[in-house]
């Protein structure tokens, strides 16, 4: 079993740390690094796991995990010395894995991963892609960490963009539908709590359909929505007001923003 030290223990950072720690990885072989002092202590007492320094951690880990913000990726990597052998796992958004290769040893294994929130309650979307020097063997051990999370794809990089769009903000999208839903039911009348339990577990139940079912998305619909209805005059309503288009052009704004953000870093 691999140690990993997860190299800017910030938000995803400590998401992949509990994760790991939930599934049962030994906290002997997990490391973090953090800036400031208090927040080293308050991973170290969360956790049990040791909090190194950018250089110790690095030394002692066969896998380094980059997780601080894009635009601190450069900077990071300048002050780094990543010794042969050592894969880097990049959870920079945006960030493609040649960014790493400009600024790491030559033949440095880098994988690039795009997660998501829903990584806390463990039911997380994880895409990884491998760089130029990375073997079948670094996305399997790659894998390895990040299925405790949730459900793990490998797609090429060329996808990630389109991965971050869809997936890596994917949540924000559902939390914007159900707060509108929440503000409706209460236009109709519900108590705001009634109306948010409502909506919560009917979300629950329909993306359970959707994964256990197999059915294709307008079969489900299809299923709720009689002729003459209630369901089809909203739906109508919804088309009217554009928010299947509107879906389309948000994805491609937040596509074309993990694209700028590259180019940025460049």
């Amino acid at each position: 079993m691999s140690t990993i030290a997860v190299i800017g223990a910030g938000k995803i950072g400590e998401v992949l740390l509990a994760g790991l720690v939930r599934a049962g990885w030994p906290a002997e072989r997990l490391i973090a690094t953090a800036r400031r002092p208090e927040r080293a202590a308050e991973l170290r007492a969360r956790y049990g796991i040791r909090v190194l320094s950018n250089d110790d951690a690095i030394a002692e880990a066969g896998v380094i995990a980059i997780a601080v913000k894009p635009q601190d990726a450069g900077a990071l990597l300048e002050e780094l010395t990543v010794p042969p052998g050592k894969l880097v796992v990049s959870l920079c958004a945006g960030l493609p894995t040649a960014f790493f290769a400009k600024r790491l040893a030559a033949g440095t294994p880098v994988v690039r991963v795009m997660t998501n929130t829903p990584a806390l309650v463990d039911e997380a979307m994880t895409a990884i892609s491998a760089g130029e020097h990375a073997t079948a063997e670094h996305l399997a051990l790659t894998e390895e960490m990040f299925k405790p999370l949730g459900r793990t794809i490998r797609v090429p990089e060329s996808q990630q963009d389109a991965v971050t769009a869809l997936s890596g903000s994917g949540p924000a999208y559902f939390y914007f539908l159900v707060e509108a839903m929440i503000d409706a039911g209460i236009l109709l009348g519900l108590p705001r709590q009634v109306a948010r339990d409502l909506i919560v577990q009917t979300a629950i139940g329909s993306a359970v359909m959707l994964r256990d079912s197999g059915d294709h998305p307008v079969t489900l619909r299809e299923a709720v929505t009689s002729p003459a209805g209630t369901t089809i005059s909203a739906i109508r309503e919804l088309e009217n007001h554009g928010v299947r288009a509107a879906m389309l052009a948000a994805l491609e704004a937040a596509r074309d923003r993990a694209r700028e953000i590259a180019e940025t870093a460049e």
